[in-house]
C-alpha cells in the first residue's frame, strides 16, 4: 500500500476564461505531468458509498475527519487500475493506494468479495472490512479530463479538471461504452496541492480575484441526479 503524507489543498470552481489564463501561466513556469498526453489525460473513477450515503453526507455536512474509497484508471487503460482511499483532516488531504486487476475490479462491481481477504494488500483488506461492516458498495462513475502541472519546490501539483460527467446509477466501470452525462453547470475545477510551503510564483499564477477556496467534490456533484 502506498500512502502519501498529509498535504495542503486548495480548490476553486473557475470560469472558462480563468482556465485559459491559468493554463497559460502554468505552462510558462511549471512542467506538464509525465503521464499526460498532449497536456491532459482522461480519468474514470468509481466511488463507493453505503445505503445511507455516508461519504456523500459527510462531505455535504463538512465533517472534519472523513474518508472515501474509489477505484480509477486513466485514458481508458484498464491494465492499470488503482484502489484509493482519500482522507481529509482539518483541511489537509492524504491518499493511500494499491493496484488491482481488471478481474478484481469486476469482482468488486459484481459483489464478489471472496478474493479480498487473501489478496496480501492491506488497503484491499480494509475495503473488504468496510464493505462488510459499513455496507460500502460501488455507487457511481465519475469521468473527467485533467490538465496537470508539476512544480518542484514545495512539491506542488496544479490541476485543471473539466468535462465532468456522471454515470448516474451505472457502475459498469470497465465498459468504455457506459453512458455518462454532463453534471449540472459544467464546472471547471482548479486544484492546488503542496507540502510544507506554496511558492510565491505559484500563488501568484493561480490567484483569481473574487474566487474563494471551496470544498468542491466531483463525487458529490455527480450525485446531483440522485
Amino acid at each position: 500500500m502506498r500512502m502519501t503524507e498529509y498535504r495542503h489543498e486548495w480548490k476553486h470552481e473557475i470560469t472558462f476564461c480563468d482556465m485559459l489564463a491559468i493554463r497559460q501561466r502554468m505552462r510558462a513556469i511549471a512542467k506538464a505531468d509525465r503521464h499526460a498526453y498532449e497536456g491532459s489525460y482522461g480519468i474514470r473513477s468509481l466511488y463507493f458509498d453505503n445505503l445511507t450515503d455516508k461519504a456523500l453526507r459527510e462531505k455535504l455536512d463538512g465533517v472534519n475527519r472523513r474518508e472515501k474509497f474509489r477505484i480509477r484508471y486513466y485514458n481508458g487503460d484498464v491494465r492499470v487500475i488503482h484502489l484509493e482511499k482519500k482522507c481529509k483532516l482539518d483541511g489537509l488531504g492524504t491518499k493511500a493506494s494499491a493496484s488491482i486487476t481488471a478481474e478484481e475490479a469486476q469482482a468488486l462491481i459484481d459483489g464478489d468479495l471472496s478474493w479480498m481477504l487473501d489478496s496480501g494488500r492491506p488497503l484491499v483488506a480494509e475495503l473488504y472490512s468496510k464493505m462488510r461492516s459499513q455496507g460500502l458498495r460501488p455507487r457511481t462513475i465519475v469521468d473527467y479530463t485533467r490538465e496537470p502541472f508539476i512544480f518542484g519546490p514545495g512539491n506542488v501539483r496544479v490541476t485543471l479538471d473539466y468535462n465532468i460527467r456522471t454515470g448516474l446509477d451505472a457502475v459498469d466501470f470497465l465498459d468504455a461504452s457506459c453512458v455518462t452525462v454532463p453534471v449540472p453547470g459544467s464546472p471547471i475545477i482548479l486544484e492546488v496541492k503542496w507540502d510544507e510551503f506554496l511558492p510565491a510564483v505559484i500563488r501568484d499564477a493561480v490567484q483569481l480575484r473574487g474566487r474563494r477556496t471551496a470544498a468542491f467534490s466531483k463525487y458529490a456533484v455527480c450525485r446531483a441526479y440522485g
